[in-house]
Order: C-alpha cells, then structure tokens, then sequence
C-alpha cells in the first residue's frame, strides 16, 4: 500500500493553516519544495521529511498515522474555491482538498503572454477542458491548436503539453485531471 504523502502533508499543512510560504520558512526550506512534495513531483528523504513536519508541528508516527476524512461538502461557492497558482496565471481548485480525492477541477485564467512553460508537462492521467473566454494555444505532442471560447481539449497527460494565452485579453478555462496532479 503507497501513502499520498504530498496530499497528506498539503491536508495538514492547510489544517494548521499555513501557507507554502510559512511552512518552508519554519522548516528551513524552499517554498519550491513544499510545492514539489505536494503535488507528488518529488519524493522527500526521511530527514527532510521530518524536518518539513517539524515546522508545522507533527511527528512521523503520527503523519503515517493520520487518516482524514474525505469531505463530503458538493457544493462552492466562487469565493470558496482554493488559490493554489500564482503569478501570470490563476488556478482556482474546487475544494480545499482532495485527499482521497481522484479528480481535480479547475477554473484557470492566464493573463496575456502567460505560459506553462518552455518545458513540455507530462504526467500520470488523463485531462481535459473547455474554453471560456480568450485565446490559448494547446501544445500536445508536435500538435499545437489555438482554442477559443467553447473549444475544448481532452488528452492523456502522459503525452508532453503545454498551455499558452493568446492575444489581448485573459483566457479563462474549466479543467478536469484525474488522478489530482496540482
């Protein structure tokens, strides 16, 4: 059986209500690496893993140990839903947190000239959108596209991708990923 220690750290970080920030700063570390471990990119030793807990605080036994229930809230409203972005480009999560959770939902706006990244994503599942408002160009493979409002995209996420907005104005879209990968 694999723990989720990136969900697991991020629902208890939230239930202490600390920050990225303020946890990385606690426990001597980069706000980046908080972010990686979090979002399952990264895998911590022990040691860091310990001194990560130590700055919320928590013990090993008691991280391995912990078992939150899974929300049983439906419904958000738009000020409800969880900034976990930043800069250029805004990804608004529907619910605080998807521990035990296989899907994720997002309202993203990327301001103009906003991009993922030279870097192709990729990673495990599958996901998919629609375009609300603005212009984004949808790098998948060698295929790009540029969508606009009420085109959508769906792909594994396995294959390298990237967003970019286009043109003036923000672009605004809906995702789904599944498993969660933010």
């Amino acid at each position: 059986m694999s723990v989720d220690i990136g969900s697991r750290l991020r629902h208890l970080r939230l239930r202490h209500n600390l920050s990225q920030r303020a946890l990385a700063k606690r426990a001597g570390v980069t706000n980046s690496t908080i972010s990686l471990i979090e979002s399952n990119a990264s895998n911590p030793s022990v040691g860091a893993l310990k001194r990560i807990l130590d700055g919320i605080p928590i013990g090993l036994a008691e991280f391995f140990a912990f078992e939150p229930e899974p929300s049983k809230k439906a419904f958000f409203a738009a000020e409800e839903l969880t900034e976990i972005g930043k800069g250029l480009i805004s990804f608004r999560q529907v619910g605080d947190d998807l521990f035990g959770r296989s899907l994720q939902i997002l309202k993203e706006c990327y301001q103009p000239g906003a991009d993922t990244g030279r870097v192709l994503l990729t990673h495990e599942g599958e996901e998919g959108g629609v375009v609300l408002s603005g212009r984004l160009e949808v790098t998948v493979d060698d295929e790009r596209r540029i969508l606009g409002p009420g085109d959508a995209y769906y792909f594994e996420s396995r294959r390298p991708h990237r967003f970019r907005c286009i043109g003036p104005v923000p672009c605004e879209v809906i995702s789904a990923c599944t498993p969660p990968s933010f």
